[in-house]
């Protein structure tokens, strides 16, 4: 799911024409802050597309569930939410990607921003696209591996608070496709998906994630340990590591 967040005065109109330009593109959501007056529960109007309403639902547990069949979503004044953002007018958005008027947003440029900025994947959008393949009818077993920040190594280690990473774009694609596709190419192995975060990353939160789709266990197993291993010594990918007493990048201490 391709992510954007749009801030400022005048960011609900921008998102609505944003949506309207999207719709033909793939399935659209927009995501407001809102008041309820039903705070301890969650309702939804379900249809051709649907309505969420709920005091209690997070703006990540909103996205988490939105991944799994959304090709885009557009985050309304959110200036602190931790994705690329559209600052509009005089919007107080710490390094937007773009900046644009109200009266007359750039959408072309800012389609060009979404459609290029880190797709937002959770483990479950990855097997909720698995299990939407052709393939999917001869699978007996799906197997998945999630990475999180780990916090300490041991009782004396100080406390990690976040990890950062980085990658080239391009050699980071080729390389993560290589894997996928000679993975696939097993026997038994009917798909595989391989997603690993960029940015910041905080004790605790998810990193990185593989699924793999088989018709047996031990083939899905395999596969999935291969995976990560792989992903982790061909994909270059570099890792900032922040704890309670320094900030230093994990390559120049290897």
């Amino acid at each position: 799911m391709q992510l954007l967040g749009i801030a400022g005065p005048g960011a609900d109109h921008v998102a609505d024409a944003l949506a309207d330009r999207l719709t033909d593109r793939g399935r659209v959501a927009v995501v407001r802050e809102g008041e309820t007056d039903a705070p301890a529960w969650t309702a939804y109007v379900v249809g051709d597309g649907w309505t969420g309403v709920g005091g209690e639902r997070s703006v990540d547990s909103v996205l988490d569930e939105l991944a799994r069949d959304h090709d885009y979503a557009l985050l309304v004044d959110f200036p602190d939410a931790r994705v690329p953002q559209v600052a509009v007018g005089d919007a107080d958005v710490e390094d937007p990607v773009l900046s644009t008027s109200a009266a007359d947003p750039d959408l072309d440029a800012v389609v060009a921003e979404l459609e290029d900025a880190e797709p937002f994947q959770t483990l479950a959008s990855l097997v909720a696209e698995l299990k939407r393949t052709p393939e999917a009818d001869y699978a007996g077993a799906i197997a998945t591996f999630t990475g999180q920040v780990r916090a300490l190594e041991d009782d004396d280690d100080e406390w990690t608070e976040s990890l950062t990473f980085e990658k080239y774009d391009e050699v980071a694609a080729e390389r993560t496709a290589t894997i996928r596709e000679e993975l696939e190419a097993r026997e038994g192995v009917l798909g595989v998906r391989l997603h690993h975060r960029v940015g910041r990353v905080d004790a605790g939160e998810d990193i990185v994630f593989v699924a793999v789709l088989a018709g047996h266990r031990r083939e899905a197993f395999r596969a999935v340990e291969d995976g990560i291993d792989r992903l982790k010594e061909e994909v270059p990918i570099f890792k900032k590591e922040v704890t309670v007493a320094e900030e230093f990048w994990v390559h120049d201490r290897a």
